[in-house]
């Protein structure tokens, strides 16, 4: 898949060998698993759970864990037209050569990507006409606490934690393999890790009914659990993309479940109870993070992260450190009053986004069905909070649809920010107050699972209400879940195995990225439904509370009896203490106190119980303690350098905005002290030579950077050097004279082209180049910003001579300039870069004054814009 890079859109989402990987000798090596992402690698990568396991499995000498993510349909066509099979980044190994192939299950709309992946590898799509040639096809995350659709395709699925799990199914796969076991053996193996649930050992009666088991003493799943997160793995360093990522930071983990009790909230019941980090081991993880990968920002994540107990002190400890390398700290997950004042103060004073909020419901007596657990006075002082300390936009999340909702509720929500946006009074000039909202989707294991969920067109229709109602007022906006989404989301996420040919079907007919609004399409999913009996209907339809389910048999540790009780307080009106700080609320899953926790097969060896640092929050309106010494001044510029560096192999695949990011990062990590622009989003001073097309190498690239400190070049250079990814590699270091900065440009750049393929091919291309060189003119069309224009190339090329099987080529930049992959393509006729190659291997400056050259020419290499 590797050798088709120049043929890929986005070449980086494939190039792999990104800063941080993992490589083995492969004759070591007794297991390996390929982590799949369904969704494209821009997603993937921000994803913290494909992180964690590839540390677990990679910390084992003996296991290796690469990567692979979806690509995009043009990249599928090429594969397809090149007969060639997706493939791991880190090997380009093909994915039917894995021992296991694990599925990352975020959501349900990526279900028809897991089969488009599998389709792309050459691995037959149903786990039973796999043989012993394929990997083992598992899927982890928190869909497949009810994946049913899914069942026929996977062979196995991991509920709940997998750091403990997937190694151990490693041991499981490599002991099989020595011992010569069939598929069903080890399977069989399998069922008894706590977590591993094979789907083939159960077996349908019908609608209606509940799943057979066909295994002895195999009559349910439990989910995995770890106990203590400062026992268990977590990485410091794990790959850092090339291009951007969705969520492109360090994300550090301070804790894993939530007790609030929002009733409609899947993950605050599958991953109970709560585990917080301690503050001892995420001090150390985060030095050692920033240190490892240089992220620019990083992310305390949990599900509620501003219920961690200990955030005012978690705050106070870490803020010093990231001020002063100029790194932001967000908290995504925050629950409305969950943030103190001088929190806020911090964060503001490093960079400010906008502010996100959930109120959930606009009505106090909606919020108190759903337990959201707050109030409209508790919102208004967060957010005057907000205001006072600078921020200018604020999002509310919503949802409609909700069990008991009214016209009087969807009112609600529009009198709600109305009274956020009058909290911040007239004087702030950017105000935005902005509603998003999203249908409610009832879930597995949720007090709300039995509920009825509303269908597109009572969606649109509260969406409309909502936009009269807000059009009315003035810094107000709309935003809204796209309602076909939802319910495509309803369908699958209360599903049973007859989905199964219906998602077969639906991929088929071109149903992928269901996710992604460009690509969502129903009609594939609905005709197939019809062609297999089924009603998308009955599947947003009420259950009745006595009626089997179809994840009855998959156990996440809370009762059906809880879920019940929560129902019926729900309906009352009744809210539901957090037991982390209250009283327990008998779900289920703890065995602290002589307590039964569901979690048998776990339970006599663990203690499972909340683990909370502090007994009550530590946040309050003192303020927290004054910074440690003084900040630096991190706009101070005391010296310049030039960076002279190659840009080779998996590196040529990365573009300009790709190659900025990357290298901030190894400046980071190389410690040196950056100095950084001014103004409300402050970026370190780097200023690159002129952007160097995609696929295009290098031996002489450059850039421009100031230090706060004056520091010896070679010291820059012995910095820099060890921390450049693969393919980026430092040639040297020249420190520039202080004074006013001069724009350089390159007036010649030199390339050397190498031609590939068949020998009369080569030859006539070869013949076009000297021709071209003869002619006195060359005029092609140009698109400019007053259309189109003729363009003369022939005074662009000053030389061309031969250098073995290779051609030099010498550009003149004095008279214009074009992308040199256009000219080369102009002579030598429509070709792809498999089939001929350019590096650059040289180039001559012109010192200009400061300014770009007049025309159609290239912009300065050197320039007063900022990175």
């Amino acid at each position: 898949m590797r050798e088709l890079l120049p043929l890929l859109p986005k070449p980086s989402r494939y190039a792999g060998r990104e800063w941080g990987v993992t490589t083995k000798d492969p004759a070591k090596i007794r297991a390996r698993v390929a982590l799949a992402f369904p969704d494209l690698y821009d997603v993937g990568m921000s994803y913290l759970g494909q992180r964690i396991l590839l540390h677990c499995v990679d910390r084992r000498p003996e296991f290796l864990a690469e990567r692979v993510y979806a690509p995009c349909d043009d990249a599928a066509r090429v594969l397809r037209e090149h007969n060639a099979p997706l493939c791991t980044l880190e090997s380009d190994t093909p994915l039917a050569e894995m021992d296991v192939l694990a599925f990352s299950l975020t959501h349900e709309l990526c279900y028809t990507n897991v089969l488009y992946m599998l389709d792309l590898a050459g691995i037959p799509a149903r786990a039973s006409e796999r043989g012993p040639e394929h990997p083992l096809v598992l899927a982890g995350g928190g869909a497949c606490f009810n994946a049913e659709p899914l069942a026929d395709f996977l062979d196995c699925m991991l509920l709940g934690d997998g750091e403990e799990a997937l190694p151990r199914i490693l041991e499981e796969v490599a002991r099989a393999r020595d011992e010569g076991l069939d598929r069903r053996g080890l399977l069989l193996r399998l069922k008894d890790i706590p977590g591993l649930y094979v789907p083939s050992f159960f077996a349908p009666q019908g609608p209606g009914e509940p799943l057979l088991p066909l295994v002895p003493g195999y009559q349910h799943v439990e989910k995995a659990l770890v106990e203590d997160l400062d026992r268990t793995p977590f990485p410091t360093l794990s790959p850092v993309a090339f291009g951007q990522a969705v969520h492109d930071r360090l994300t550090l983990e301070i804790a894993r479940g939530c007790t609030r009790g929002c009733r409609f909230c899947q993950a605050g019941v599958i991953y109970r109870p709560v585990r917080e980090r301690s503050l001892e081991r995420i001090e150390s993880l985060l030095g050692d993070a920033l240190a490892a990968t240089g992220y620019e920002e990083v992310s305390f994540l949990s599900l509620s992260t501003g219920d961690f107990s200990a955030l005012d002190t978690l705050f106070a400890r870490t803020f010093d450190r990231c001020a002063a390398e100029q790194v932001a700290i967000s908290l995504p997950s925050l629950r409305v009053g969950s943030v103190s004042p001088a929190i806020m103060e911090r964060i503001a004073s490093i960079r400010r986004t906008g502010a996100t909020l959930a109120p959930e419901a606009g009505s106090q007596r909606l919020r108190d069905v759903i337990n959201k657990g707050i109030t409209e006075e508790q919102l208004l002082d967060h957010v005057r909070h907000l205001f006072e300390h600078g921020w200018q936009h604020v999002k509310l999340y919503f949802m409609i649809g909700l069990p008991t909702e009214t016209p009087e509720d969807m009112e609600a929500i529009v009198d709600l920010c109305r009274k956020v946006r009058d909290a911040a009074g007239w004087q702030i000039k950017r105000l935005q107050v902005t509603a998003a909202v999203s249908p409610f989707v009832p879930k597995s294991h949720t007090p709300f699972q039995w509920e009825r969920q509303i269908g597109p067109e009572e969606i649109r229709a509260r969406v409309n209400l909502l936009r009269d109602l807000m059009r009315r007022h003035k810094r107000l906006m709309l935003k809204f879940h796209e309602p076909r989404m939802s319910f495509l989301e309803g369908i699958f996420s209360r599903g049973d195995r007859a989905l199964g040919p219906v998602l077969e079907e639906a991929y088929r007919a071109g149903a992928l990225f269901s996710s992604w609004k460009d690509h969502l399409d129903l009609e594939p999913y609905l005709e197939a439904m019809r062609d297999n009996g089924l009603k998308p209907e009955d599947y947003l339809a009420e259950r009745d509370v006595n009626a089997p389910l179809p994840w009855d048999h998959l156990d996440c540790g809370v009762s059906r009896a809880f879920l019940l009780r929560e129902r019926k307080r729900a309906l009352e009106a009744r809210t539901t203490e957090d037991c982390r700080y209250e009283g327990c609320s008998g779900c289920g899953v703890c065995n602290l106190d002589g307590r039964v926790s569901r979690l048998s097969a776990q339970s006599p060896g663990k203690d499972i119980r909340p683990r909370v640092l502090l007994a009550q929050r530590d946040q309050t309106d003192a303020p927290l303690p004054p910074p440690a010494g003084d900040k630096p001044d991190l706009h101070a510029q005391a010296a310049r350098y030039r960076i002279w560096y190659e840009k080779t192999g998996p590196a040529a695949a990365l573009s300009q905005l790709e190659l900025q990011s990357v290298f901030e990062r190894a400046l980071r990590r190389a410690r040196l002290p950056l100095s950084f622009s001014a103004g409300f989003h402050p970026l370190p001073r780097l200023s690159f030579g002129m952007a160097l097309p995609v696929g295009v190498e290098s031996h002489c690239e450059w850039l421009v950077l100031g230090l706060r400190e004056d520091i010896p070049a070679e010291a820059v250079a012995g910095a820099l050097g060890p921390n450049m990814p693969d393919g980026l590699a430092l040639t040297s270091v020249e420190h520039l004279a202080p004074g006013k900065k001069k724009a350089m440009r390159a007036a010649n750049e030199t390339y050397r082209l190498v031609l590939r393929g068949d020998a009369a091919v080569r030859a006539e291309r070869a013949t076009r180049w000297r021709e071209f060189l003869g002619k006195k003119e060359f005029l092609v069309e140009r698109k400019t910003k007053r259309g189109l224009k003729p363009f003369d190339l022939r005074p662009l090329l000053a030389e061309v001579r031969e250098d073995g099987d290779a051609l030099v080529l010498r550009f003149d930049w004095t008279a214009g300039y074009i992308s040199p992959l256009t000219l080369a393509r102009a002579v030598m006729g429509p070709c792809e870069l498999t089939e001929f190659g350019l590096i650059k291997i040289a180039q001559e400056f012109d010192l200009a004054a400061e300014g770009s050259a007049a025309g159609d020419s290239a912009a300065p290499a050197e320039t007063d814009t900022e990175r």
